[in-house]
């Protein structure tokens, strides 16, 4: 038996799952895991497939660099990575992982069969529930396989408090979407019990991914940003007003290759509308953000999604004035919303019905009576401005 007052080093397979409660938290999370890896060994295809939302299977297959045979073993070691080398290499990262905790978190509380290849001749390395179990020679196809069965099936109290299978399919599909928005240059395929959910071609096209994410009716009703500053740059697709959610989520915001969730930026973006979006509705946008990688402090979050920038106010403000320089010179008011006014308030001029903020929600209720209410009074407040004008000149 321990002796409970001594200090001793924890065995490594409990220090393992101790860190996968991290970094693991759901089959979302090693989807996430296993794709930045294959990003970072330079595939150029990346291919999903999850039976059981990701409890029952999770296989990721690329076309990346792969590893050595020699060095298959020392990548389920905690902090082995090939990816940083000094302390101040933490101040520059530019690879999507660096900690080398991926691999022993994910085998601690699952099956995983990895098989790997530089190009030459293969390998197939097994691990169960943190073990070494065996390794052999394989194929020689280049690339990495990396098969996940029987998620968390060691530790049950992490299966408690999971979310239903379409829940955490949902946070999958979504996790994979902002990969393959993050990276429109990687072809992404991923597949749930046999039926394909995404496809990208992997040309380039951020356009092309929004299609197939979104569809195409809704790439129609989103335009290009850009901006650029000598430190930093910003480009992507933002939607007109006309076209919004009734969620945040949909406003993916990706700095230097990597999906990152900041408050103040997405408040930017939101904020580059104005008074042209309907309260409690958000735009979709996808904003890429380029950025000296010394600016950025990804070291903050296990799962490296919150990050510090330098830089903020100054980005923020890039985003709103990018946005709003656009909007300025795009039609603000759908025909459906035109049709509208016109029909509620045929005698004012349609100038003026054309500079009101979108207020009319798409469905009648005590919402909409007061909203439609504020529009009443803005009219009259305009018709009388107008009124005021002429009779001045």
């Amino acid at each position: 038996m321990v002796n409970l007052k001594q200090i001793h080093e924890l065995p490594p397979i409990l220090a393992n799952q101790i860190s996968a409660g991290e970094v693991v938290e759901r089959p979302a999370s090693v989807v996430k895991e296993l794709v930045e890896n294959a990003i970072d060994a330079h595939s150029t295809q990346v291919d999903v497939t999850v039976e059981n939302a990701g409890l029952k299977l999770i296989k990721v297959v690329d076309d990346g660099d792969g590893i050595d045979a020699d060095q298959v073993q020392t990548a389920f070691l905690r902090h082995a990575t090939s990816k940083i080398t000094e302390q101040r290499d933490l101040f520059r990262v530019r690879t999507l992982g660096f900690r080398g905790e991926a691999l022993p978190s994910i085998s601690s509380v699952a099956d995983v069969v990895l098989k790997t290849s530089t190009g030459a001749m293969g390998t197939e390395v097994t691990y169960k529930g943190g073990k070494f179990v065996s390794q052999s020679a394989s194929e020689s196809r280049k690339g990495t396989t990396v098969e996940v069965r029987s998620l968390f099936y060691n530790t049950p109290a992490r299966l408690k408090y999971l979310s239903s299978p379409n829940t955490e399919l949902a946070k999958i599909s979504d996790i994979v979407n902002r990969l393959a928005l993050s990276h429109p240059e990687v072809a992404f395929s991923f597949t749930s019990n046999g039926r394909e959910l995404l496809r990208t071609s992997g040309r380039g096209d951020l356009l092309q991914v929004l299609g197939a994410i979104y569809g195409v009716k809704t790439v129609s009703k989103m335009v290009p940003i850009q901006s650029e500053e000598p430190d930093l740059a910003i480009n992507g697709f933002v939607s007109l007003p006309e076209l919004t959610r009734a969620s945040r989520n949909y406003i993916s915001l990706i700095l230097n290759g990597r999906f990152v969730r900041n408050y103040p930026l997405t408040r930017a973006v939101i904020d580059g509308y104005g008074s042209k979006l309907m309260i409690g509705r958000f735009p979709i946008a996808v904003i890429n953000i380029k950025l000296d990688p010394a600016l950025v402090d990804v070291n903050v979050h296990p799962t490296k999604q919150e990050v510090r920038i330098s830089e903020e106010p100054k980005l923020g403000h890039m985003i709103s004035n990018a946005i709003r320089q656009m909007l300025a010179t795009k039609q603000l008011i759908p025909d459906a919303t035109r049709d509208f006014l016109r029909n509620q308030f045929p005698a004012v001029p349609m100038i003026i019905l054309q500079n009101l903020p979108r207020l009319v929600p798409s469905r009648k209720g005590s919402l909409y009576l007061r909203c439609l209410l504020r529009l009443r009074v803005q009219i009259w407040r305009m018709m009388i401005q107008s009124l005021s004008s002429k009779e001045t000149i």
